[in-house]
């Protein structure tokens, strides 16, 4: 008999784990959850307390049947998945399915009250001496062997935490995601803390539309001192009172007075300033930073960092866990990991880079004190050391970490800051500038790590501006004046860094789940990113509107927070999870009561709109189909085949990309799975992205699952409004459009170089319609009616006179014949495979 049966998630980490315990213990993986709610049904009644009915998850069968086989030979089994609240559900359901009396229990369960499997197991647990429970927040051999030593009972309030949160999710998943299917189209979904984050999205972008933009002027005063170099300084006000220049015709007024000013130092205040080292990752912040720094996604990062804690291959060394647990809200470090760290940056930059006592930072009230936060699990492990084994954006991130680390616990970086006003004295007017400027003295935890920032602030200006020696009294120098007109600026589109830390701000989801968060808003595209912003599409703008009006409290804001707020309470054992469940339930049903009475069905919408049909000239209507909402002509009946079928594309959801977007556009996009860059490559079913790393990762994705294909910019010029003009990817393929959409609604045509032969005034175009297939047209459609569905070609046809030629597919190769149908005229196109002799 072995000595013990350890069970983890990962074969990466089983692997790791088995050397460092050696051949006395079996090490295997459950590979992630074993039991979950069933698909085909909600699984938990309401009426009951809440029951739950798991199930092994189809597919896990066999892993099971081979855990079970080895528990059977083992005196101990070892649960060890991560030390969080999935890790301790996983335990208790792989308990349950392990106990040795689990058999005779699901017997008596069927005749007895109905019980939650988590609870079950822990309840029975005890009938099964050999099953404990076992936790590391590093996967090295000092860290496995100590959580060895001391094996602990399952943590009933982590269960029950995490199976709160199952069962919220489920029942808002369940039954929110079928009334979408009847009111707007099948396919769609709701989530509890999805949907809330979605709102954000919506919510900015609706801010950003609503916007108006304000003038502004700045008025800088280029200067010289008695002593080199010269400086900008800004004008504030008059005298003591700050004025703000909304126009340029006052900007004129004071740059005139300002011309024959005497300018003279009013006051230069210097003053030694400090900027203390940033704690060490969470994972919202190792989020952020990776997003903002290395351009990864939140999804991408954590994978990386999982991979990390589970352990490389280090050359002679073997497998080595490079980081601490990866999910985490804590920034507590370990005092021998502090140890070690202080010694590290002693002996490397010297001691006036080492605190007299080690930092500490203030703790969130809802951090798990258990955990520790991200760091290497050894400071001098130097990231070149270890660079040779790992893949490039592995390196990446564990030099982020590493740097964030050992940064963490160094002296703070000093500046000398100075600020200088100044007087321009005009006649009996005193205007007011300023200018305020910092030099590093000692550059302290900046040695080694910076913490990334959305945009510049006042102290990168501050470090642009370097300043000569200045005193009060001292007379300067009026080199040039340069008064500049500005606009305010909406608010920025969230990308992940920025989403990810609104949603922590706010307490809404944990960092665990954020990663998961985006992904699904993107998958279910009711999200897409362009130019690494996030852009709700229409579909995610019409579920938010319709969900938001109709469960007023499921998706507020601060009760999702508060729910997160309960879940940790249920987590401590503050609060039972029946009774969290039952207040949240009282609320959900009564909004799920008004929303299947009250919601609209956009199935059944038709709205009027200015806009006249291409084809007859009458009204068109905006109606909703399964790719979203499009133009249709008002004459249309079904019931009526007559009537006019004409539709095309609302464009509705074009975003108004400004230029700091345009340019982000280009940015590589990576695959989910391996890390690698993903191509844009051609099938039979179109264009889809592909991961370069085939055959090896055969990941793709189509171009409308949850990204859009980047925008081009181009460097023609907009007929209307002179912006440029970008390459745009619609539903039915490229087109050229201007990039001040929706202010400009120009729309490039594309040309074919002849003239309507209906009307002998406008220029045929190539259009597309709705079902994708391609028809040209006239240029002055609607009022010109004409259409074929062959390409026509500017040349009278030799036999009938007929004024042009089309272009046609035949079997045996693309022809050039006469539209006329009483004429047979025909012959192959000049180079064509397969041509056949002109008739």
């Amino acid at each position: 008999m072995s000595k013990g049966l350890v069970i983890v998630e990962s074969p990466a980490k089983a692997k790791t784990i088995q050397k460092y315990l050696g051949k006395g213990f079996t090490v295997d993986a459950s590979y992630g959850h074993v039991k979950d709610l069933p698909k085909s049904s909600l699984a938990v009644d309401v009426e009951n307390d809440f029951d739950t009915d798991y199930v092994v998850i189809p597919g896990k069968e066999k892993v099971l049947a081979k855990l079970k086989k080895l528990a059977l030979s083992a005196d101990k089994i070892y649960l060890a998945p991560d030390p969080d609240r999935e890790g301790e559900a996983i335990a208790a359901h792989l308990a349950d399915e392990l106990s040795e009396d689990s058999g005779k229990k699901k017997k008596k369960s069927k005749a007895k009250t109905k019980k939650s499997d988590a609870a079950s197991a822990i309840d029975d647990i005890g009938d099964d001496a050999r099953i404990r429970r076992v936790t590391f927040n590093e996967i090295t051999q000092k860290a496995v062997r100590a959580a060895f030593e001391h094996p602990r009972d399952i943590d009933r309030n982590l269960v029950d935490a995490q199976q709160a949160r199952r069962v919220l999710d489920r029942l808002v998943g369940y039954q929110v995601s079928p009334l979408l299917w009847d009111k707007v189209r099948r396919g769609l979904s709701a989530g509890r803390v999805q949907t809330v984050a979605l709102r954000l999205i919506v919510d900015r972008e609706r801010e950003i539309k609503a916007f108006e933009k304000k003038e502004y002027w700045t008025i800088d005063a280029h200067l010289a001192g008695p002593k080199p170099p010269a400086f900008d300084a800004r004008f504030l006000g008059k005298g003591e009172e700050k004025i703000e220049v909304t126009n340029g015709e006052d900007a004129e007024k004071i740059r005139a007075a300002l011309e024959h000013a005497d300018w003279v130092v009013r006051s230069a205040e210097k003053k030694e300033r400090r900027r203390n080292p940033t704690p060490p990752f969470t994972t919202s912040k190792l989020q952020q930073d990776s997003s903002r720094k290395l351009r990864f996604s939140v999804k991408r990062t954590m994978m990386i960092a999982q991979r990390l804690y589970e352990g490389i291959e280090l050359g002679e060394e073997g497998l080595v866990g490079l980081i601490t647990y990866m999910r985490t809200d804590s920034t507590r470090v370990s005092p021998d990991a502090i140890t070690e760290v202080r010694e590290y940056v002693t002996k490397e930059y010297g001691p006036t880079y080492v605190p007299e006592s080690p930092n500490t930072y203030k703790e969130k009230k809802e951090a798990q004190a258990a955990h520790e936060a991200i760091r290497p699990t050894s400071a001098m492990r130097q990231p070149d050391q270890v660079k040779q084994y790992l893949q490039e954006d592995e390196f990446k991130v564990y030099k982020l970490i590493w740097q964030r680390f050992v940064a963490s616990q160094m002296t703070p970086a000093v500046f000398d800051q100075t600020t200088v006003d100044i007087d321009a004295k005009s006649g009996s007017d005193v205007f007011w500038f300023r200018v305020t400027g910092s030099v590093m003295k000692f550059d302290g935890f900046l040695k080694v790590y910076e913490e990334s920032k959305e945009g510049k602030d006042e102290e990168d200006e501050e470090l642009k501006h370097k300043l000569p020696p200045l005193e009060a009294g001292q007379k300067l120098t009026l080199k040039e004046l340069k008064p500049e007109q500005h606009f305010t600026e909406p608010p920025p589109r969230y990308n992940e860094a920025s989403l990810v830390k609104e949603l922590e701000e706010r307490g809404i989801g944990r960092p665990s789940t954020y990663a998961t968060i985006l992904s699904t808003i993107q998958e279910r595209q009711y999200a897409t990113k362009i130019g690494g912003k996030f852009t709700p599409t229409e579909i995610g703008l019409v579920v938010t509107d319709l969900l938001v009006e109709n469960f007023k409290d499921i998706f507020d804001f601060q009760y999702t927070a508060h729910l997160e707020e309960e879940l940790d309470d249920i987590e401590e054992g503050k609060e039972t999870w029946t009774d969290t469940l039952a207040e949240f339930y009282k609320k959900f049903a009564k909004d799920l009561k008004y929303a299947e009475k009250h919601m609209e069905n956009i199935k059944r919408m038709e709205k009027p709109t200015d806009e006249k049909c291409e084809l007859c000239g009458s009204p068109l209507v905006i109606k909703w189909g399964k790719h979203g909402s499009f133009y249709a002509c008002s004459t249309y009946d079904k019931e009526n085949p007559d009537t006019c079928k004409f539709t095309k594309e609302n464009p509705i959801n074009l975003p108004d990309l400004d230029s700091a977007d345009l340019q982000e556009t280009a940015q590589e996009e990576y695959c989910e799975n391996c890390g690698r860059v993903m191509v844009l490559k051609r099938g039979r079913f179109g264009q889809f992205m592909a991961c370069t790393g085939y055959p090896d990762c055969k990941t793709t994705r189509r171009l409308d699952q949850g990204k859009r294909v980047p925008d081009i910019p181009l460097e023609e010029k907009c007929p209307d409004c002179g912006r440029n003009m970008i390459i745009r990817h619609g539903r039915f393929g490229e087109f050229t459009s201007c990039s001040g959409y929706p202010e400009c609604k120009y729309v490039k045509q594309n040309f074919i170089g002849v003239k309507c032969p209906l009307c002998g005034e406008g220029e045929l175009v190539e259009k597309r319609a709705r079902k994708g297939n391609t028809f040209y047209g006239c240029s002055r459609s609607p009022k010109c009616k004409f259409t074929s569905a062959a390409k026509p070609i500017p040349e009278k046809c030799p036999d009938c006179g007929h004024e042009f030629l089309v272009e046609r597919l035949r079997k045996d190769g693309p022809v050039i014949a006469c539209p006329n149908k009483e004429c047979d005229y025909e012959r192959a196109v000049e180079g064509a495979a397969g041509a056949i002799p002109a008739v």
